[in-house]
């Protein structure tokens, strides 16, 4: 008989596992008859996800105590973040300077929070706040490099006008961009003007569960969506940056 584990938020048992699969497939039909998409995208993922939790809680657990060798697992993360959201901005082209905008979201910040001694210099403390600001600044990177990118390629016909009147091509390309690079912070934005009021993230209901006050548990969360708001922020000004200069793409794409 399989042992049904208690806790205040979930109970966890066989029929978990039933859940999850019947969830992964309605989400999968829903991907193909709605919006007319590989459902084989939607099940690789859920699958996918199995695997890697499973794998990243062994190596968690062997991390305890190893502060150092924290690091490399987060640059593990930083490698696969780069290149998962490279590959959605530039897929023909230089995806790996995705790895630019997230190191500039997620290396001055944390280095901050280190420093102030906010982070404690542990392999638990390190893969959590860094996981989280490495996994924002992507989505800040995807949301607001193919945005940029998009909007240029509709909007050309205006980037080639303005220089025509005399701006240089960065000048131009920014006119255009800079209104639309901002988008990809707004959900970043939300999440934290509606903390505890829409939803509680998981950062707080973890600690509260496991025991920790609640005053505490709310600055570490608030630390927490103010520092993925700098991240992302700084995130999306650098994927800007990137997209002014035409840098995605390879010299032998330009016109």
């Amino acid at each position: 008989m399989s042992k049904v584990v208690d806790s205040t938020l979930l109970i966890l048992g066989p029929n978990a596992w039933i859940l999850l699969a019947i969830m992964l497939i309605l989400a999968a039909a829903l991907w193909r008859i709605a919006l007319g998409r590989s459902p084989w995208d939607m099940l690789f993922a859920g699958l996918r996800a199995l695997v890697q939790l499973a794998a990243v809680v062994l190596v968690i657990a062997w991390l305890s105590g190893r502060g150092p060798w924290a690091f490399a697992f987060v640059t593990v993360m930083f490698v696969v973040a780069a290149w998962t959201s490279g590959r959605r901005v530039a897929p023909d082209g230089r995806w790996w300077l995705a790895a630019i905008p997230i190191a500039a979201g997620v290396i001055p910040v944390a280095a901050m929070m280190f420093a102030l001694g906010v982070v404690p210099f542990n392999a638990l403390a390190i893969i959590a706040i860094l996981g989280q600001q490495i996994g924002g600044a992507m989505s800040a990177v995807t949301l607001s490099g193919r945005r940029i990118r998009d909007e240029l390629s509709l909007r050309h016909n205006e980037v080639e006008a303005a220089v025509a009147l005399g701006f240089q091509w960065p000048a131009a390309r920014l006119m255009v961009a800079r209104p639309v690079a901002g988008e990809a912070i707004i959900p970043t934005l939300d999440q934290t003007r509606t903390a505890g009021l829409v939803t509680l993230p998981g950062a707080f209901v973890g600690m509260i569960l496991g025991g920790a006050a609640p005053i505490d548990a709310g600055l570490i969360q608030l630390l927490v969506l103010i520092s993925l708001l700098l991240v992302n922020a700084l995130a999306a000004a650098v994927s800007l940056w990137l997209g002014s200069r035409d840098a995605w793409r390879r010299p032998s794409q330009r016109a």
